[in-house]
């Protein structure tokens, strides 16, 4: 009998993600994940394991459901390979809109106190024009002090430098536009553009939806999560964590290293996928922060080999031992082999 995690009785909104695995390593019945509620989701493991793979599985599902649309984060770039799937979007060295942050979150992008002087100028210039060019000419034009005038200066044309900011850059709108999805290539950027991009497309796609302004329920998929909560894009990442459930905003987070996420990002996830974990620290973070229910039988379980996980559901309070299912669209997530070169 097919298994649905996540809280659903139905499989027209149910993706595959692969089957029960025995304790012999012998394939079950069919396991699904519910795509019709929104959900917190967190995948977790160590390099080589299947983390991102399985993440490739969850958007290769969303892309072909109805009523939701994925918005993949890719911080390294081995999601491309989606590129010319029909209906899916690529979309390389992203760009956002300057007014989609708000004065708070230029300040903190750019490392400013925002009561300092250069602090306020900013935020001033942030809320008084809508792109990076009129920001800068505000500050250049300001009846402020020439020292602080130029330090704003500065700091602005460092984040001109990133070359994410465009007047016409991604909304909400456009995030949900393709018909299977859209994938966000930040391979490119550094961390602070990065985040930069991160915070201004999960505000917008929270706030689109609040004001139901945008007709899917978007899943917001982040690779590499760690690099994220802790930057200028964990305030937009825990609103959708604590509030994206009421007005539809999933979240589904994937990293190796779960000890550096905030314990909020562990505790409020409804569906936890874990493949094998060695670091301690890492084992305790998943520990500390889940329910009781799956204390024991957490740690018993632990996969051993790529492509398997135990899946905590948090709506049937049980633990699942799964093997994922195989990809579709080919993975681009392995490592080079220097054997291999040498034979091309």
């Amino acid at each position: 009998m097919t298994q649905v995690l996540g809280g659903t009785r139905g499989l027209d909104t149910a993706g595959n993600l692969g089957h029960y695995r025995a304790r012999d390593g012998s394939p079950g019945a069919t396991v699904r994940i519910d795509l019709d509620n929104p959900h917190v989701g967190l995948i977790v493991g160590k390099r080589g394991y299947g983390k991102s793979y399985t993440l490739g599985v969850l958007v290769e599902e969303l892309a072909d459901a109805e009523g939701v649309t994925p918005v993949v984060v890719d911080p390294i770039g081995v999601f491309t390979t989606f590129e010319g799937v029909s209906g899916f979007e690529v979309v390389s060295d992203p760009r956002v809109s300057a007014d989609t942050l708000s004065p708070r979150a230029w300040c903190d992008l750019l490392g400013l106190d925002h009561e300092s002087a250069t602090g306020s100028l900013v935020w001033r210039a942030v809320s008084e024009t809508s792109t990076l060019a009129e920001m800068r000419d505000f500050v250049s034009e300001a009846d402020a002090n020439p020292a602080t005038c130029r330090s704003a200066r500065n700091h602005l044309a460092l984040a001109a430098s990133w070359d994410v900011f465009s007047s016409n850059g991604l909304t909400a709108a456009a995030c949900v536009e393709p018909e299977s999805g859209i994938l966000l290539d930040c391979s490119g950027c550094d961390h602070a553009p990065m985040n930069a991009v991160v915070r201004a497309v999960a505000g917008d796609l929270y706030r689109a939806r609040v004001a139901e302004s945008i007709d899917t329920l978007p899943w917001l998929v982040v690779d590499e999560a760690h690099a994220f909560f802790g930057g200028i894009a964990d305030a937009a990442l825990r609103t959708i964590i604590t509030r994206g459930r009421h007005p539809g905003v999933s979240l589904v987070a994937a990293t190796q290293r779960p000890a550096a996420l905030p314990e909020v990002a562990i505790s409020q996830s409804d569906l936890l996928v874990a493949h094998r974990l060695t670091s301690r620290r890492d084992r305790d973070a998943l520990a500390r922060a889940r329910p009781t229910y799956m204390q024991g039988s957490f740690t018993d379980r632990m996969p051993e080999t790529p492509g398997s996980a135990v899946i905590v559901d948090d709506a049937t309070e049980r633990v699942h031992s799964v093997q994922i299912r195989k990809r579709q669209v080919e993975h681009g997530g392995g490592s080079p082999s220097a054997n291999e070169l040498r034979k091309g």
